[in-house]
């Protein structure tokens, strides 16, 4: 244990009831949802502002102990176990909407308000936040992993929908990273710098986005194909015409067959993209037809669209149970989730590749992907006790990582580094790795924030 007494009593004076040294508080903040080794923190803490989350840094960078910010937790890359113990400072009761701005289309909220809570309260504006990278994720969490999800074609990132942040520093000072205006050539863009950091250069306490209008119409289509090249295909000819789409998202028949079983759904197990097209009602007609033409020349055996909301969130729901489906599947497994991302031109190869990888795998496995951006993933159903089963597909995740790679992909769309995925850095970023190490080291000198994420050993 790195928290000693003299601190443990600091942040107990500081928090009272919000700071706990027990067992079963600490387990909960692991990251346990995936395969990876899950380590406790020390203590935990329960911050309830930004003041609270700088005089935490603060005795924790006197005392020398480790941070690890913390939100809902899926940690799919173990990007908040705590390798070092230290304290977990959790961000879930830091959840509200500071701001609501309609004329200028953003708002500011704390790091701890889930994404579904925000749009909840949105609702009467007439705006919304569109990026959806999973059920009820934080906006801090989207944050600090530069999240994307099932409208990231349309919308982009995290990346593309952050004005700017406050950010708690290693040294316990909080600081603004831009103003709220759209663009800026003034400095170094600092905000851009923390989004994907993942809690290693900074806390971040609250966030400014971009908010969108609701759209006045909506179809839902979804379409069978009898393989990941053609549903590739028809992705990528519809991006190329500019049809726009909210979402595209791609399910191989396994994925289908576990979703079916999970869902209580009847879809065909087949290769299956399902596309949500958002506008007016006669584009929506328009591109819909569109989107039908193209699928059916790349050889769709089945198409069907909806328009009702209930029907349309229905598949939206099954398609963020994908994961969680494809591991109940197995009873007693764990999920090993992984996730490349490469240029769209190079998708349908891309996933056709993981096929052949995947073709003679004992261990059950689906894969889906936000394919209208480049980006798919692989879950395995993995059995927690058989090192056969993490050799087997620890080699398919290299060689998925390493085809990625030869296309000018990334090791990660969306996930985060973490743990994972870190030996996999040097490959993507070259000498520019040594510029990120440096910037580490200068913002964080202790290396408190997080340790051990992203950046891999020296001598790995």
């Amino acid at each position: 244990m790195v928290l000693d007494p003299d601190t443990a009593a600091a942040l107990s004076a500081l928090l009272g009831e919000r700071f706990s040294i027990r067992e079963a508080d600490r387990r909960l903040h692991t990251g346990q949802e995936t395969h990876h080794v899950s380590l406790p923190p020390d203590a935990v803490a329960w911050p309830v502002s930004t003041e609270e989350v700088a005089a935490i840094v603060r005795i924790c960078a006197a005392a020398g102990v480790p941070i690890v910010p913390h939100g809902l937790g899926s940690s799919l890359e173990a990007n908040v176990s705590a390798v070092r113990g230290g304290l977990s400072v959790d961000m879930m009761r830091m959840n509200r909407l500071l701001r609501v701005s309609t004329d200028d289309l953003d708002c500011t909220v704390e790091a701890g308000l889930p994404r579904e809570d925000l749009n909840a309260a949105l609702r009467d504006t007439g705006l919304y936040f569109p990026i959806d990278p999973g059920p009820n994720a934080t906006i801090g969490g989207m944050a600090a992993t530069r999240a994307s999800g099932t409208s990231a074609v349309r919308y982009g990132t995290m990346r593309e929908n952050i004005l700017n942040l406050t950010v708690v520093t290693p040294q316990g000072e909080i600081i603004r990273t831009a103003r709220r205006a759209r663009k800026s050539s003034a400095g170094y863009d600092l905000t851009h710098l923390y989004v994907g950091s993942e809690g290693t250069l900074g806390i971040i306490t609250e966030i400014t986005l971009r908010l969108h209008g609701r759209p006045e119409a909506v179809i839902a289509a979804v379409c069978t194909f009898p393989g990941p090249a053609e549903a590739s295909r028809t992705a990528i000819e519809a991006i190329q015409i500019g049809l726009n789409p909210g979402r595209m998202e791609y399910l191989d028949a396994g994925a289908i067959r576990a979703v079916n079983a999970y869902s209580q759904m009847q879809e065909a197990e087949v290769d299956t993209l399902f596309v949500e097209i958002a506008g007016t009602e006669d584009e929506v007609e328009t591109r819909i037809a569109l989107f039908r033409e193209i699928a059916e020349a790349n050889g769709c055996s089945g198409f069907r669209q909806a328009r009702a909301e209930e029907e349309r969130t229905r598949l939206w729901k099954a398609r963020h149970t994908a994961f969680s489906a494809t591991v109940a599947a197995r009873p007693g497994s764990r999920g090993w989730p992984t996730d490349v991302c490469v240029p769209i031109g190079s998708l349908a190869e891309c996933i056709v590749h993981a096929k052949g990888l995947l073709a003679d795998c004992p261990v059950p496995y689906a894969i889906m992907g936000h394919v209208g951006d480049g980006n798919f993933h692989v879950v395995f159903a993995l059995d927690p006790n058989s090192p056969e089963d993490e050799a087997v597909v620890s080699a398919i995740n290299a060689a998925m990582v390493e085809k990625a790679l030869s296309v000018d992909g990334t090791c990660t769309g969306e996930h985060g580094v973490g743990l994972g995925k870190r030996k996999y850095l040097e490959a993507e970023h070259g000498p520019a790795l040594a510029i990120m190490r440096r910037i580490k080291a200068a913002l964080d000198p202790q290396d408190l924030f997080n340790p051990g994420k992203i950046l891999p050993d020296d001598h790995a």
